[in-house]
């Protein structure tokens, strides 16, 4: 991987370069800025668009500059989502009242309750398709997603993949969830995602469960394993992106970590390693939307510039996560032929066969969402 500068500079200075992978197989209405005032369905000049960190090219010129170079359209960015639970909190009340948000876009993923809930509310608009004819770049496995199903409010930004990361200076490997939440050497250095579906997902599979077909008794029992090694201090905390400083300063020993932050992680820090733990890991996607009082037409024009097979190579290239756009990994080699070959940006069947999905319908189980969040402390 080419080290480059991000957001995490301060964290990953004086690191060096080059690092090993580990597998066990493998709020105005109209959208806020200056936009003198236009309405919902009007094209705008600026689009204002809520992320999360580490998840877009930042050399120089990056896409977002040759976006406002092709479409004078210029974009504030927002890094600012830790955690879907999180974010939604802090929209969700001028959402629920009809009011804008400032916002264009915002992602939201697929493992979290949260894009269904948003479409069903009707807190989020219909994409302007007349703009995104790139949409026939789609890959056909996102096409129909259950809780958007002909793609009318949503498109996918990039899938990732939940395994362990681990750091050497504090431990060795750290390839399943037993010894995770076990192993006595890790007390008090262990971090959980706040994502049920994450570490849940996670737990199941270690329990030898299908957390694509979640029952109460199989959700109980990953429940209680989790907040036993809650009880004992095994876990100290439950986080969202927030896991990387921790990790890399060695306060965590090891954590449920996203694919695509690791790789960025790893490139400039040789301790830091990421694997997909023995029974299995979890896959999502996050999704952009367009919520209340942001502009279709503006988001549209953007989501249209992203799925160009050549804008999304660049941006996968950085972000090192699964891009959704056909065509990327012949993109790719031009760029990098490690990068095109490398199975955690372009998935092969065997890595793939080792992800799960959550349980759709589960996510949305009240029950479970209140027992979770007992055990995060909420």
């Amino acid at each position: 991987m080419n080290p480059r500068m991000t957001r995490d500079e301060l964290l990953r200075r004086g690191a060096a370069a080059g690092a090993l992978f580990a597998f066990p197989s493998l709020l105005a209405a109209c959208g806020g800025g200056d936009d003198g005032g236009a309405a919902e369905d009007e094209l705008k000049m600026v689009l204002n668009f809520a992320n999360w960190p580490l998840y877009i090219d930042e050399e120089k010129p990056t896409t977002l500059d040759d976006f406002t170079q092709q479409t004078g359209i210029k974009v504030n960015y927002f890094e600012e989502i830790n955690d879907n639970d999180e974010y939604f909190a802090k929209v969700q009340g001028p959402l629920s009242q009809g009011q804008g948000i400032d916002r264009d876009i915002f992602v939201f993923t697929d493992n979290s309750r949260y894009p269904g809930l948003l479409i069903g509310e009707g807190w989020v608009q219909q994409l302007d398709k007349d703009r995104i004819p790139n949409i026939d770049n789609l890959i056909e496995a996102q096409a129909s997603p259950p809780f958007d199903p002909d793609r009318e409010y949503s498109l996918p930004w990039q899938s990732g993949m939940t395994g362990i990361a681990w750091n050497e200076d504090i431990t060795g490997p750290v390839e399943s969830i037993e010894q995770l939440l076990e192993d006595p050497a890790l007390k008090g250095k262990v971090s959980m995602l706040l994502e049920m579906a994450d570490s849940v997902g996670l737990v199941m599979l270690a329990n030898g469960d299908d957390p694509g077909t979640v029952t109460d008794e199989s959700f109980q029992a990953a429940v209680d394993r989790v907040q036993a090694a809650v009880d004992s201090g095994q876990i100290v905390r439950f986080t969202g992106n927030d896991f990387a400083q921790p990790l890399t300063r060695g306060e965590f020993a090891a954590s449920v970590a996203w694919s695509g932050d690791m790789i960025q992680l790893l490139a400039d820090n040789p301790k830091l390693k990421w694997a997909v733990p023995a029974d299995g890991g979890m896959i999502w996607t996050d999704n952009m939307f367009v919520p209340t009082g942001g502009s279709p037409a503006t988001a549209s024009e953007y989501m249209n510039f992203v799925y160009d097979p050549a804008i999304a190579a660049r941006i996968a290239a950085y972000v090192n996560y699964v891009p959704p756009v056909k065509g990327v990994k012949e993109e790719l080699v031009k760029i990098d032929p490690d990068l095109a070959n490398n199975t955690l940006i372009i998935p092969d069947d065997a890595l793939l066969a080792q992800m799960n999905q959550y349980d759709s319908e589960a996510l949305n189980n009240d029950e479970h969402i209140t027992k979770w969040q007992a055990v995060r402390g909420q």
